[in-house]
């Protein structure tokens, strides 16, 4: 494919980001040298390799590559080192026997012959291990950045470099699938995909988690935890090896089988990336590769994050650059993923790492000293190479901060993100959760979370995620009904007070959260019919139990219990979108908004959304706003009785609009809404096909 002519010298159109806000013109200086830097690092990538396509595929010759002859060649970066050797289970873990040849700008090359029987020199599934001798002397053992598979060693926390090179690595049978108009996200972590108390496999997830997903109606999968971390715990964000997908799972072949079948259900698979920083291990990370503590990483203080305790990357070297745009490539081109959620974007943007931050919005927050100019450009750059390549490549920005452009082309001053995800909105219900009584919610603060976010750029809208169900956090069902979970979910006894109201509004938060407040959706897995508790890893302090390290699909199987219920509303929450697609047209219209009716009513893709929050109070011949005359039929109902609901609505009623103004919409029409129901309506004159 040839490679774009952004590098060309002309500048951002920025035209359409000041039309969308005004407010940033007097940044157009910013944002034309941002561009400029951008242009700058194209180029030098043209001259100095030849291309971005070329310079991101250096995971071909980094690290081991077996060649034609069944040579294999090595190389590594490791500036600060005085010498490299290569030992292992080939040489009988003699540290001096194979020495690297060094080369210009901190590279070190060997060459290791095929046998006389012209077999690899290193067969496959050995162990091996780069000797760094420093320059003070000093020999370290370290595990090749590159490193394809690594394992954890027997009654230890450090890790194996393994030699993955097998006579029949899986072949992918089916094509990537095209990009959804709605993105529907199902986050997932392949380690507790299942509700036995162990680590699930990738196998597990194939066979029993991605018939669920599709049934499900979600069109898309975010994977955590792939790329290896030492520490379990971590949940995946303390990254040691960039190119190992996780061992803990099963070996690479299984996770591309995983993909494979994932894309012949016609479901993307998105990876959760760490760039943001990386684990501060040495034994079996990249810290202190070379002996030194700034090959990948800024020196001193600088490079450590502070909360996190991590490395931050040098986002200014060439060699970092060339790591990890290559690891990007790795796992699209090897993996054959559809694309990333970039993790700890507020912590890439800014020298602050959002660290003791506060972000109010002001834009004077986005501009200046503060901006990690190196990263941002690092990130347009990252954003162009993957859709110059990959036109349906989906990418994510989990960013707090606000960041305008964020999601805007590179080419009209962007960032090059297709979406970021609206993180105020599952803080929000866990604040109202927390802090108020039902009669007290304030409904226009809930509408005014949902709907502010920067015009034109996507956002991924959710009502829980990993976050909120980490340990010292709950689920939103166990928030709304907590021990009685534990024993009144059976649908063979009566509804009790508190698990009638903890159904109903577990199935109205997400859809108003769903219908209202992004451009894509996202949900955690197991949380959509309701998963009780939280979530926490094995550790010490919870010793090492993998109690609530586990997904509880076995609820969903027990049709006597109400979380089937639940999971047929989200089941059907999601095909109702996808027969509509809001999530794909303009942001809803909201025409209703009453305090002291608990009642939001708006309109979005020519559709009509109502919802009765009130505890207590339905309301008959309720007038509602228009704008599209004709027949209208309940398509979805929260109250549905197969829903856990109290089947208070007749749907084959006919609602028939009238040329009545009402809240500045041209047409009305009158609506029963009971107590704690959401209703979505379509008109039955209008073409839905989007």
């Amino acid at each position: 494919m040839a490679e774009s002519n952004a590098s060309e010298n002309v500048g951002p159109s920025l035209n359409t980001l000041f039309e969308m806000d005004p407010r940033l013109k007097p940044y157009d200086s910013d944002f034309r040298r941002r561009y400029g830097l951008f242009q700058k690092r194209l180029v030098q990538l043209e001259e100095v390799e030849g291309g971005f396509d070329q310079f991101s595929r250096s995971y071909q010759t980094f690290g081991v590559q077996r060649l034609p002859n069944n040579g294999l060649s090595f190389k590594e970066w490791a500036p600060g080192a005085q010498a490299l050797f290569l030992t292992g289970d080939f040489n009988n873990w003699d540290t001096v026997s194979h020495p690297y040849t060094k080369k210009e700008h901190g590279k070190w090359e060997l060459y290791l012959p095929p046998k006389k029987d012209k077999s690899s020199a290193v067969p496959h599934e050995s162990k091996l291990k780069v000797v760094v001798q420093t320059k003070e002397g000093e020999s370290l053992f370290r595990i090749s950045p590159w490193a394809k598979y690594v394992t954890k060693k027997p009654d230890s926390n450090t890790y194996d470099w393994i030699h993955w090179d097998p006579l029949h690595p899986y072949l992918h049978k089916h094509p990537r699938p095209k990009r959804p108009k709605s993105l529907r996200i199902y986050e997932a972590h392949v380690g507790i995909a299942s509700p036995e108390g162990k680590i699930a496999s990738y196998t597990n997830f194939t066979v029993n988690v991605l018939p669920r997903i599709k049934d499900l109606g979600y069109n898309c999968i975010q994977l955590m935890a792939v790329m290896e971390h030492a520490y379990y715990a971590s949940f995946g964000y303390q990254v040691t090896n960039f190119f190992a997908a996780s061992s803990r799972f099963g070996n690479p072949e299984d996770l591309k089988r995983l993909i494979d079948v994932a894309h012949s259900l016609g479901i993307m698979v998105l990876l959760d990336v760490v760039h943001s920083h990386a684990s501060s291990n040495t034994d079996d990370g990249l810290n202190m590769f070379d002996g030194t503590d700034s090959c990948f990483f800024h020196a001193g203080p600088h490079g450590d994050h502070a909360v996190w305790g991590s490395r931050l990357f040098n986002y200014s070297s060439w060699e970092v650059k060339r790591f990890l745009l290559s690891n990007l490539r790795w796992w699209m081109e090897v993996y054959r993923f559809d694309g990333f959620r970039f993790d700890g974007i507020t912590s890439m943007l800014y020298h602050h790492h959002g660290i003791g931050v506060t972000f109010t919005g002001k834009l004077t927050e986005y501009f200046g000293m503060q901006v990690d100019e190196d990263c941002l450009v690092h990130l347009m750059v990252t954003n162009h190479i993957l859709h110059t390549l990959y036109p349906d490549c989906i990418t994510i920005a989990e960013d707090v901060s606000g960041m305008p452009g964020l999601c805007r082309a590179v080419t009209e001053g962007g960032c090059g993100f297709d979406y970021r995800l609206a993180m105020a909105i599952p803080d929000k219900w866990i604040q109202i959760l927390k802090e108020y009584r039902d009669e007290d919610w304030d409904i226009g603060d809930i509408i005014l979370t949902l709907t502010n976010r920067r015009q034109g750029e996507a956002s991924i809208t959710y009502a829980e995620s990993h976050d909120q169900a980490l340990v010292g956090d709950k689920s939103l069902a166990f928030w709304l009904m907590d021990k009685e979970m534990y024993t009144n979910m059976s649908s063979l006894d009566p509804l009790t007070p508190v698990i009638d109201r903890g159904i109903q509004l577990h199935k109205m938060i997400r859809l108003l959260t769903h219908t209202l407040g992004g451009e894509a959706y996202l949900n955690f897995m197991g949380n959509e019919f309701g998963h009780p508790e939280w979530l926490d890893f094995p550790r010490k302090g919870n010793d090492e139990s993998y109690l609530y390290a586990r997904r509880q699909y076995n609820l969903v199987d027990m049709e006597h219990l109400r979380y089937s219920q639940l999971y047929a509303f989200d089941r059907d929450m999601n095909r109702t979108e996808d027969k509509y697609g809001w999530l794909a047209s303009a942001p809803g219209v909201v025409t209703t908004k009453h305090e002291g009716d608990k009642v939001i009513v708006f309109e979005r893709a020519s559709v009509l959304f109502v919802f009765n929050f009130h505890p207590t109070e339905s309301y008959s011949n309720y007038r509602v706003a228009v704008g599209s005359p004709g027949k209208y039929k309940i398509k979805l109902d929260s109250d549905d009785k197969q829903y856990g609901g109290h089947g208070r609505l007749e749907h084959s009623t006919e609602f028939f609009t009238e040329p009545v103004h009402f809240n500045d919409r041209p047409n009305s029409m009158q609506v029963y809404i009971p107590c704690r129901t959401a209703l979505v309506l379509a008109n039955e004159e209008i073409d839905y096909c989007y």
